[in-house]
């Protein structure tokens, strides 16, 4: 597989979250966003951001370059990235696919109980195949 130069900027909870991505969101623009993510994200490496990437990019919910979806969203959000992140072991600025992909089995329990329980998209989530594979475990 040959990458290109460009690169794919995501935060640490969409590390986890594109996996389970079933062709649903906000709106049309989110979701044409979402699926270019997704074309790209197989050739091209991962720049991991703190902060709003190339999927807060067409939510309606950024606002002045922070997530306005309820109140204390933005911290909630932050918080949430920093966990992804210590629960993939990743370490540098940026990682491919399917490292994480390999690595999503090991943390899921964790990441469902944590953050997919409480979490508005996690019907959505749990029509994704991958999804109901990490719960069967």
């Amino acid at each position: 597989m040959r990458f290109r130069n460009k690169m794919v900027f995501l935060r640490g909870h969409h590390l986890i979250c594109l996996h389970f991505f079933s062709g649903k969101g906000y709106d049309e623009v989110f979701i044409d966003n979402l699926k270019d993510i997704m074309k790209r994200i197989d050739e091209e490496a991962i720049k991991i951001t703190y902060g709003p990437d190339d999927v807060c990019r067409s939510c309606p919910h950024l606002k002045d370059n922070r997530c306005t979806y309820e109140k204390d969203a933005d911290e909630e959000v932050r918080e949430m990235d920093k966990e992804a992140l210590r629960l993939l072991n990743i370490e540098g600025d940026s990682v491919y696919w399917n490292e994480i992909k390999n690595k999503i089995p090991l943390s899921f329990s964790e990441w469902y109980h944590n953050y997919c329980l409480d979490c508005n998209w996690l019907k959505v989530c749990s029509e994704n195949e991958f999804f109901k594979s990490l719960k069967e475990v």
